[in-house]
């Protein structure tokens, strides 16, 4: 990914800012200077900008969320639409339709409608209709078409913006504000950069300007898809290597639980001769052991006597203190 120079944006007319009673107040820390009316735009920040937007768009490409670009302006549509064609990105180069992002679902069933009249002229259906009804459902499917067609594929909500002047795309960008989707935008000198999340400071006006800016972006966005693509072989391949040890581990753990779950082998193995009688002869051994030991600890009735004695003298002694 490789940022364009300074001299690369001065030849492509990326320092023209608007004249200088249209400004906004707000654009100061990005203007360098006003020279025969007109604010010149500080290319060393719009070069510093430029990279951190582009970085933060790669890891968004990178995890597999997509970014919808938006550009209706006529100096931007035919760009936009190469652009995020080629790196298969969702666009909007006609009107915005209102609502696209905070009224979603309505707009998916618009979508829909497209793919349900697809299937009508497959399967025969749409032969069987009148020529009026022909003529309006053809009608219907080319307005849908212009509109909606290049975000067919945005099953769901994207996750960030790229705009070609805030200003002219407020709608879209106040819907993004409002969702909480991170805004990358192109920002001239007289719009407000206080509503954006990455500003471009940039000339959104000439033709030049906007193609050196959008092959910054989308190279990004295609380094940040095909390093997924490449991790995601990676991950593919990783698990047939080890699949091997961990079957081996499987049978290891098989053996072992069938090892613990097979009886313990008798001490005397039963229908042999003679060994039941053992088995008693021992029993009777061990009991009688036991017996002994505690006839051991039982004390006579001398001792009893003698202990007896004790604990009297102990009492009295205690009671004459």
């Amino acid at each position: 990914m490789a940022t364009p120079t300074f001299e690369q944006l001065l030849d492509a007319g990326c320092h023209f800012g608007h004249l200088k009673r249209k400004w906004n107040p707000s654009m100061a820390p990005y203007i360098f200077m006003e020279r025969n009316g007109i604010h010149i735009i500080d290319l060393n920040k719009t070069v510093e900008k430029l990279d951190q937007a582009a970085k933060a768009l790669k890891n968004i490409a990178k995890s597999g969320r997509k970014i919808l670009f938006v550009a209706t302006k006529k100096q931007a549509k035919e760009a936009v639409q190469n652009k995020a064609t080629e790196v298969g990105m969702p666009y909007v180069i006609e009107r915005w339709p209102g609502g696209m992002l905070t009224n979603f679902p309505t707009i998916r069933k618009a979508v829909k409608k497209m793919s349900s009249i697809d299937k009508m002229a497959k399967d025969g259906t749409f032969d069987n209709l009148s020529k009026r009804e022909k003529l309006q459902i053809t009608r219907q499917r080319a307005k849908l078409e212009k509109n909606l067609g290049s975000i067919a594929d945005l099953s769901k909500l994207p996750a960030a913006l790229f705009v070609v002047d805030v200003i002219k795309e407020h709608i879209a960008v106040a819907e993004a504000n409002r969702l909480g989707i991170p805004v990358f935008a192109m920002v001239d000198t007289n719009s407000n950069p206080d509503n954006i999340d990455y500003v471009i400071p940039a000339n959104d006006d000439a033709t030049n300007s906007i193609n050196i800016i959008l092959d910054t972006v989308c190279e990004a966005i295609k380094e940040g898809t095909l390093e997924r693509k490449l991790e995601h072989d990676d991950d593919k391949d990783a698990p047939e290597a080890e699949a091997a040890p961990k079957r081996r581990r499987t049978r290891k753990s098989e053996a072992d639980a069938a090892k613990a779950e097979k009886p313990a082998a008798p001490l005397h193995t039963p229908g042999e001769a003679g060994n039941e009688e053992e088995i008693r002869k021992e029993t009777v051994a061990e009991h009688e052991a036991a017996y002994a030991e505690d006839k051991e600890d039982v004390p006579t009735p001398e001792a009893e006597a003698y202990n007896e004695k004790e604990q009297k003298a102990d009492e009295a002694a205690d009671e004459a203190k």
